[in-house]
């Protein structure tokens, strides 16, 4: 199994576990990652990120493993006020 293999058989609530060892240095479980894990996990993570979530954060590695940066531009883009469900103001509250 290649790497792009492991990393798309990688299923939502492993993902979840790796993430949590690759922030905390622990297992959810408590029992702590060794170095080798650690490094291990943060690639994982990093590489499902980029392959199967395709994350919309500003820093982020893409499909290609180069980190992306998103311009001022394209974050204001994406938080525009059309993707808005509701603007109040102060006095309306």
């Amino acid at each position: 199994m290649n790497i792009d293999q492991l990393v798309l058989s990688i299923t939502p609530e492993v993902y979840e576990r790796l993430q949590y060892g690759a922030a905390t240095g622990k297992w959810p479980d408590g029992s702590p990652l060794s170095e080798q894990q650690k490094e291990q996990t943060v690639q994982l993570v990093m590489l499902y990120q980029a392959k199967v979530l395709k994350s919309d954060e500003q820093f982020t590695v893409g499909a290609d493993g180069q980190l992306v940066q998103k311009s001022k531009k394209e974050l204001k883009q994406q938080f525009k006020a059309e993707n808005e469900i509701a603007r109040f103001s102060e006095n309306d509250l």
